[in-house]
């Protein structure tokens, strides 16, 4: 096994492995629900069906997320077990989030909208999701992928680990309630004294926000010690709080397991297989044309190579694994990975999968190699049976994972060249952008439009430069015609 993963000749331990594999899973756990929450507008009882008020639309929302819930955990299974046995690296795959609201805005939601049978609307997205997976494929077989990602320029490949930093720590604030909502300041700290106040909605709403920043600095406290495993502990250490915190006892169901997996044959593993879905994807009514189909498809495209490409930067360079220029080990593979992932994953009835920023915190828990991927996998398997479990440990007490590692990717963004302007703005439009628009694909765009701009008008353009310019201009396209 040490062999095989070279975990001594990366500098790891198998304990190191199993606690970062373990710490991957629980901050990706969230995932678990999240997906089929957001590609079936929260199921049978969410915000969509009660927008809808159709009680056989409500019922189809409801086989969706079943459906859903199974192809996601399925997907991730995949999608990790070949990050460790074919690229050998410590990362985990699932459905992108942004991806997964996407889809649902416009082929499930459209389709209910639109007065156009649901099932059918899930369907057609399931076609242009595979058919931008095969795209990935293609270009991960060919090394286009890899090209496009070592062209990049230097400032941009400095600024993405720090902009991902950014992004995931406002994932952690966002998901623990520290950072809330406000209409006049657009975001404050969570409101500790509204909350404790008379007519305010009491201890419990803001528990959760409390419980991740004692956990935070529980993990920043054990990191100053220099203790192994400081990030999974503080996780542990936040779960016990927020039970505590909050008067409770976890409890799980397992009584609805046999119609999640029901549904998932019946609607999931089917859509790709029907007709149908291939004509209405291209030329009927749940996606509106040929020419929405494709640029969905090169939406698609981009923004789950562009999320790839700054999650494997960024990870990479927390974990130390970069070659001489800069650039992940295996880039390629793990490349492929991701795009075989999206594939099966569209096979079986779910959105795009993608690599996931939240890697980095099995990473600063010790992870180095491939088999930190299996110990993920594993956890993830479970799930499909005893999946209630995973919701065992709540959003409050991962978060402190996210905002740590938030901490340590920032450090990225002290190797940029802040004299130089033409480095200095592309770079810092990737590194605000990726959290203000929700989106690592979003800020690599806007700093990939700057740079070519910049240069362009300064006479800097070089020949490498084409390759940026490409993806710049696709950019334009993209948010020009899709919303998103």
């Amino acid at each position: 096994m040490d062999k095989f993963f070279k975990i001594s000749e990366r500098g790891s331990t198998m304990k190191a492995e199993i606690i970062g594999g373990l710490t991957t899973f629980f901050a990706m756990a969230y995932i678990v629900f999240v997906n089929p929450n957001q590609v079936a507008g929260e199921g049978a009882t969410g915000w969509l069906a009660q927008a809808i008020g159709d009680d056989k639309i409500s019922a189809q929302l409801g086989q969706i997320w079943n459906a859903v819930f199974v192809a996601s955990l399925l997907a991730a299974v995949i999608g990790t077990l070949l990050m460790a046995f074919l690229a050998n690296m410590p990362f985990a795959q699932a459905c992108g989030m942004g991806l997964n609201s996407f889809f649902c805005t416009v082929f499930v939601a459209g389709a209910c909208f639109g007065g156009i049978d649901v099932i059918e609307g899930y369907h057609a997205g399931m076609v242009l999701i595979f058919v931008s997976g095969i795209v990935f494929l293609i270009l991960s077989l060919t090394g286009a992928r890899e090209y496009i990602a070592k062209s990049m320029p230097e400032c941009l490949k400095k600024a993405i680990p720090a902009g991902i930093g950014l992004f995931i720590a406002m994932i952690g604030f966002k998901n623990a309630g520290l950072i809330q909502a406000n209409p006049y300041t657009f975001v404050q700290f969570v409101d500790i004294h509204g909350a404790m106040s008379e007519g305010g909605a009491g201890f419990a709403s803001i528990a959760p926000a409390i419980t991740a920043f004692l956990g935070f600095i529980i993990i920043a406290i054990l990191a100053k010690k220099n203790v192994k495993g400081n990030v999974l502990i503080g996780i542990f250490a936040s779960t016990i709080l927020y039970y505590i915190m909050m008067l409770e006892v976890p409890s799980f169901d397992l009584g609805a397991i046999s119609q999640t997996f029901k549904d998932f044959g019946e609607i999931g593993i089917v859509g790709l297989f029907d007709g149908k879905a291939w004509a209405d994807a291209f030329t009927g009514a749940p996606v509106g044309g040929l020419f929405n189909a494709v640029m969905l498809i090169i939406t698609f495209c981009l923004v789950d190579m562009f999320d790839t490409i700054g999650t494997l930067y960024g990870t990479a360079s927390q974990a130390r694994m970069l070659d001489e220029n800069g650039d992940p080990i295996n880039v390629n593979k793990a490349m492929l990975c991701d795009s075989v992932a999206t594939v099966a994953g569209a096979a079986i009835g779910t959105s795009t999968c993608t690599t996931f920023v939240e890697s980095s915190a099995g990473v600063a828990a010790g992870a180095r190699t491939g088999f930190a991927s299996v110990v993920t996998s594993i956890c993830f398997a479970l799930c499909l049976f005893l999946s209630p479990l995973a919701n065992i440990i709540p959003s409050a007490a991962t978060a402190p994972a996210l905002i740590y590692v938030g901490v340590l990717m920032l450090k990225n963004f002290g190797n940029v060249d802040m004299e130089d302007i033409a480095s200095a703005v592309p770079a810092f439009l990737a590194l605000i952008m990726m959290p203000l628009t929700y989106s690592i694909a979003n800020g690599i765009g806007i700093g990939a439009i700057a740079y070519v701009l910049i240069t362009v008008c300064t006479g800097k353009f070089k020949k490498k430069d084409i390759v940026v310019s490409v993806i710049a201009a696709l950019f334009v396209l993209k948010f020009i015609f899709v919303t998103m």
